[in-house]
């Protein structure tokens, strides 16, 4: 078999259908809400964040596991068509992971997720070339110790490694000691270290784990940042929110992005930032998937918010 092609990004991690089911508010214990529509779409962490990617003109690869379903179909699909190279593992006689997403008329989503730990993705089952032959790694965390393998081999190469984490995984920890930029949701860090406040967790976890870059994604308070020396910080951009599904991993593709044509830090945030705003205009985890020239606009013209006065405000992402 011929060795595998040279890409910007290969992500290793989740996909998932997403059932969109808007409501006019968050339903209360034991009631009953009309819905006022149902869809079903594409997402996955890993998987919107390489198609954000694949869409600014990245060359990228996606590993990942499917079942047999009409649901794996989606997502080839969606894969052939944005001209992403995926490298799928099939489990064959199960359904593939799906995710029933509440949004309500504000934008702001619930989720409920399903997998079987058969579409746990396994070291084994991965193949070192499909690693190497990258610029950059990202990893989710879900498929843990597929992605700590994938994560040693990248580390081996010199390759970066980004991590999306917003679940404290059994055996996380391993992984996390070959992560070069951590950027989690909001409650991530005092999940692992007890620590709410992000002016102590965040070089907490870079000393801990020896990250180049430790970050939480805050979601109308934008994002906080520690470079090991200093704080960095980039507000949230004003745009009409529809849905707040995918802000988080399109935050990560627009960081990537950034990373890979080796801008500074502070435009890196901003990018991510504007890119994930935009995202939340649309619906689905990337409903508002934008051009880098509009993302730029709304960075040149947009409004932001004010920065809060609560560091741990409920994340968009």
């Amino acid at each position: 078999m011929s060795e595998a092609s040279k890409v910007d990004l290969v992500g290793v991690g989740l996909n998932a259908t997403d059932t969109l089911i808007l409501v006019p508010e968050h339903p209360a214990r034991g009631s009953k809400v009309e819905s006022r529509s149902v869809t079903v779409l594409p997402g996955g962490q890993v998987a919107s964040a390489v198609i954000a990617c694949q869409s600014w003109g990245l060359q990228t690869r996606y590993v990942g596991k499917l079942g047999d379903d009409a649901a794996a179909a989606i997502h080839r699909k969606e894969f052939a068509r944005a001209g992403v190279e995926a490298q799928i593992i099939t489990a064959s006689g199960y359904a593939s992971h799906q995710s029933f997403i509440l949004v309500d008329t504000n934008g702001e989503r619930t989720v409920v997720r399903r997998s079987d730990e058969k579409l746990l993705l396994q070291p084994s089952e991965l193949k070192r070339e499909w690693i190497s032959n990258a610029r950059a790694l990202l990893v989710d965390g879900c498929d843990t110790a597929a992605a700590t393998t994938a994560a040693e081999w990248a580390r081996q190469e010199e390759i970066p490694v980004i991590a999306d984490f917003d679940e404290a995984y059994p055996g996380i920890e391993a992984l996390m000691k070959n992560i070069d930029y951590l950027i989690v949701s909001r409650d991530f860090p005092e999940k692992l270290c007890g620590e709410c406040d992000h002016k102590k967790s965040l070089p907490l976890l870079q000393r801990r784990f020896g990250c180049r870059l430790t970050a939480a994604t805050l979601g109308l308070n934008g994002v906080l940042a520690w470079d090991g020396k200093e704080f960095h910080s980039a507000r949230a951009y004003r745009v009409p929110v529809v849905d707040t599904t995918g802000a988080g991993d399109i935050f990560h593709a627009g960081f990537i992005f950034g990373l890979l044509r080796g801008w500074p830090l502070q435009r890196q945030l901003d990018f991510a930032c504007g890119a994930a705003a935009l995202n939340c205009t649309g619906h689905g985890a990337r409903g508002g998937l934008q051009s880098v020239q509009d993302i730029e606009k709304l960075m040149a013209n947009g409004g932001r918010y004010p920065q809060a006065s609560d560091p741990r405000q409920r994340d968009a992402g």
